[in-house]
């Protein structure tokens, strides 16, 4: 590990916010942040379940389906944060070379 980490809220203006790690990744930002993604990644399970509720009830509004999409939009852009910030921590996958394994 080590290097910037993208975090799971934004900065001033909407803008990304980074934090610099050592090579553990544990210190107490870190920690806080890992605590934020599995809250975001919770509440992002509990919108879909209530997506499915919503759409299975014929009696709807818009006005309930406009806000149900306006809250999956935020919980998907907090999803695709954590994807993002996780994929940048993978190590770098090893190449061999044409036709190696890449293990």
């Amino acid at each position: 590990m080590g290097g910037a980490r993208l975090l799971p809220w934004a900065g001033s203006e909407g803008k990304p916010c980074y934090l610099m790690t050592d090579e553990t990744g544990s210190g107490y930002l870190s920690r806080v942040a890992d605590t934020i993604e599995s809250v975001q990644l919770d509440m992002a399970v509990e919108l879909l379940d209530h997506a499915a509720d919503m759409l299975a009830d014929d009696k709807a509004t818009p006005v309930q389906l406009h806000f149900l999409a306006a809250r999956m939009a935020e919980a998907l852009r907090d999803v695709h944060r954590i994807a993002e910030s996780r994929g940048a921590r993978l190590p770098e996958p090893a190449y061999d070379g044409p036709g190696g394994s890449g293990e």
